[in-house]
């Protein structure tokens, strides 16, 4: 039988992280524009300098209410009519609140982009913010609050943060609000955040994707470049502090069968020198299945179905004021949360006696780095990353040299910065589980006091 020869592999490409170019509209809205071919669907992201630490006293939530009202009607059209339009498009067009602030995602296929940029455009110059339609998404957020209370994952993160900032910074409570702050919103609080707060001349649009023949400028200038709006005075930003006194907290969940892991505290940000070896030694500690945690609690123990350790940024500032959430996150059965535990901690401690191998550096290099390509093949994950450069007041080549970074950081260096980044003597941990199961195990262990809450 005779087959057909295998194909050989090509050579590969060289490839680097797409650079954009930088502009701003008349009315004082910075523009990021990036020639991606192929990418038929064209990404926009919006950052709005309208972040949570904004937010009026006692209307916690109400940034989320009014970014998932952008979308709800404007002048011209109604809720419906808008979302009839956006839909005729082909479009889809999303937004969310966080602590550095508001982000608006537009996806579109090019031939529909003029349309499309209008609707966003209006969307952000004249949102109707309908008295009926602010009642109904307060509706919808009261409802998802319950959902999210008994989600052991966000029970977990709700509570960490409670522990580990002090209650006057924002980041204590949750980003969405409460019950108590969201049930106060109206569409006349909305307005005024947003007229506060929303304006081009603090924003920028990220545009990424196949623009061949697109006159972009003529384009922006009759959509976005619309938009009117004062400039601000800059803001004052909190500054940021955290105890990360080695503690534990148990979210009581009597007759649960797995407990719910994560154990955190604050380290530096993208602006800091150790970001690269920190992001290194985190991927080796936490950052996937070949890691030391997932080798030691999967595959040896079989305590869990995965243990993973990241890095999040919450704020990021050049003057060093930013600050990233490390954290180890996961679930184990209620039996072996004491053991798995203690088994995290020997991890911990073997890490800073004996350090990483050259193997583990290796791996994670090739996984960062090497499938950076796959990562970035649609206009929307560029586009995301471009957002999140500006967000946090990144440069525009940031990635790109991030990657040349992670390719150079040495084993050494990887392993001083995770140690850093997770000392055992140093990170709260909460748990979501059956207190009278697994408080008395884990108290054994003594990584810390342990107190007991409601769940």
């Amino acid at each position: 039988m005779d087959f057909h020869p295998r194909p050989a592999s090509g050579e590969p490409t060289p490839w680097a992280f797409p650079a954009p170019d930088r502009g701003t509209l008349p009315n004082g809205l910075t523009v990021l524009r990036c020639h991606r071919p192929g990418q038929q669907v064209v990404a926009v992201e919006i950052n709005l300098d309208a972040p949570l630490g904004a937010e009026p006293d006692g209307l916690d939530g109400i940034a989320t209410i009014m970014a998932r009202a952008l979308s709800e009607g404007t002048d011209k059209r109604s809720a419906e009519e808008f979302a009839a339009e956006l839909e005729r498009c082909g479009a889809t067009l999303d937004a969310h609140a966080d602590h550095p602030g508001v982000r608006v995602s537009l996806e579109v296929p090019v031939s529909r982009l003029p349309k499309a940029l209008g609707l966003l455009a209006e969307a952000l110059r004249a949102p109707a913010f309908d008295d009926g339609e602010i009642k109904r998404l307060v509706r919808n957020r009261l409802d998802e609050i319950p959902h999210e209370t008994a989600n052991p994952g966000r029970r977990a993160a709700k509570e960490l943060y409670r522990s580990l900032f002090p209650a006057s910074l924002r980041m204590s409570r949750p980003r969405q609000g409460t019950e108590e702050t969201v049930t106060r919103i109206d569409s006349a609080g909305v307005r005024a955040f947003y007229e506060a707060h929303v304006r081009p001349a603090t924003s920028t649009a990220v545009v990424v994707g196949d623009l061949t023949g697109v006159d972009l400028d003529a384009l922006l200038a009759e959509t976005l470049g619309t938009w009117r709006g004062d400039t601000a005075a800059a803001r004052a930003k909190a500054e940021i502090t955290a105890d990360d006194t080695g503690r534990v907290i148990i979210v009581d969940r009597p007759g649960a069968v797995q407990t719910q892991l994560l154990i955190g505290r604050i380290g530096a940000d993208r602006h800091a020198r150790v970001w690269p070896a920190q992001v290194l030694g985190t991927y080796c500690l936490g950052g996937t299945l070949t890691s030391r945690l997932d080798r030691v609690l999967r595959e040896e123990k079989g305590y869990t179905y995965g243990v993973r350790a990241f890095a999040q940024v919450l704020c990021s500032a050049p003057d060093g004021s930013g600050a990233a959430l490390l954290g180890i996150s996961g679930s184990v059965d209620t039996p072996n949360t004491g053991p798995a535990l203690a088994d995290l901690w020997t991890v911990l401690r073997t890490l800073a006696e004996g350090g990483l191998t050259d193997a583990e550096r290796d791996v994670a290099v090739q996984n960062l780095v090497g499938v950076a390509p796959l990562r970035y093949e649609t206009a929307a994950s560029v586009a995301g990353t471009l957002a999140d450069q500006v967000e946090q007041h990144l440069p525009d080549d940031f990635q790109g040299q991030l990657y040349a970074l992670l390719a150079q950081t040495g084993t050494v260096e990887a392993t001083a910065a995770v140690v850093s980044a997770f000392p055992v003597d140093r990170l709260v941990t909460v748990l979501v589980g059956d207190a009278s199961e697994i408080a008395e195990p884990v108290r054994a262990l003594g990584i810390g006091d342990v107190t007991v809450v409601k769940g």
